[in-house]
């Protein structure tokens, strides 16, 4: 627990140092920052740090929410900010596919596109910054599904939308991986969307637990998901389905442990791709990166970053690898997140 709570608040103080030590370089730039929709813990943690990172250096940062999560509300979102011709457009795509035509046309109009949490197509962005490598995270989610399962039984995703393309690219590492002769006798049931509502994911998860009463473990890699699951299944007694996923401390501090629904759980550090994000889009607009693989930009405090080829064709920044959140330190990661 040490260990894992030295390396975040390292992480912390490195990102810090990000803040300060690059002050002045986006002068007079603006910057729309684009979420999936609003209400979302996470991504406001993450926002805020792009925000302060951003203006630190002397860009206008624009933090806009569509009205839903959905890809018609953030193509909505994009129509207004490409009339207003920010510098760049910063996005967490509600859709993999459907947001391009208005990204290119973005690009075509000379504003720079980056993405992070969840990346639109390669043709609709110049570079994506990945909190964690998708194999990674596939990894450490399957092994949590088989730990929490004693390595055989059914078990449930409950995912965010169908065409999120963090979602997507996750589930399929899991997948891909559970073909491994070791998990063979786990099996999945079919895939349920909670859409990032609160709610709908409470009713979702209410429906695996009808219509599967031998599953063992949902798997939420979903923020809004993971706590929704938690609550219902603590709440509900006698239910013995165990959760895990991807959540904040802070939300899951109720649910973590041995004797709860969920005994661990998984994410990063939001605060440093946040400001990570605000510094690739920079480097985008200055013209230190073009997104292309194989180019680096420095961070003055931190170091150099590599731009590397992503498992969807595109390029990407890789932040690090996630962290798992136990009953050991759950409490001190609550206060931080």
């Amino acid at each position: 627990m040490k260990k894992l709570l030295s390396v975040l608040l390292v992480a912390l103080l490195v990102a810090g140092l990000m803040t300060s030590a690059l002050a002045g370089t986006a002068d007079g730039k603006k910057i729309a920052l684009v979420g999936k929709s609003a209400g979302n813990a996470f991504f406001e943690i993450a926002a805020a740090a792009f925000k302060e990172a951003g203006e630190a250096e002397g860009a206008t940062i624009d933090v806009v929410y569509p009205e839903e999560a959905t890809a018609d509300a953030q193509i909505k979102v994009l129509d207004n900010l490409i009339s207003q011709q920010p510098d760049a457009i910063c996005i967490s795509a509600n859709d993999f596919n459907a947001l391009q035509a208005k990204l290119e046309e973005a690009m075509e109009a000379g504003i720079k596109v980056s993405s992070f949490d969840s990346a639109p197509n390669p043709a609709s962005r110049q570079v994506f910054v990945n909190q964690a490598g998708t194999v990674a995270v596939g990894q450490a989610l399957i092994d949590a599904v088989y730990d929490l399962a004693g390595g055989e039984g059914q078990w449930a995703i409950l995912s965010a939308t169908s065409q999120a393309s963090n979602q997507n690219a996750w589930i399929a590492a899991m997948e891909e991986i559970a073909k491994d002769e070791k998990y063979a006798k786990l099996e999945l049931v079919p895939i349920a969307y909670g859409d990032d509502e609160p709610q709908k994911s409470t009713d979702q998860t209410q429906a695996l637990l009808d219509n599967y009463p031998d599953l063992k473990v949902i798997c939420a890699p979903t923020t809004v998901g993971i706590m929704a699951a938690a609550k219902l299944v603590q709440d509900t007694e006698g239910c013995n389905v165990k959760i895990t996923g991807l959540g904040l401390p802070s939300e899951m501090l109720e649910y973590t442990g041995e004797g709860k629904s969920c005994p661990y759980f998984y994410l990063w550090d939001m605060q440093l791709l946040g400001k990570l994000s605000a510094y690739a889009t920079i480097a985008l607009i200055n013209g230190d990166i073009t997104g292309a693989e194989g180019e680096t930009f420095t961070v003055e405090g931190l170091g150099d970053f590599s731009i590397t080829k992503a498992d969807d064709g595109g390029t990407e920044i890789v932040q690090g690898l996630p962290l798992q959140f136990n009953q050991d330190n759950i409490e001190e990661m609550a206060k931080l997140y």
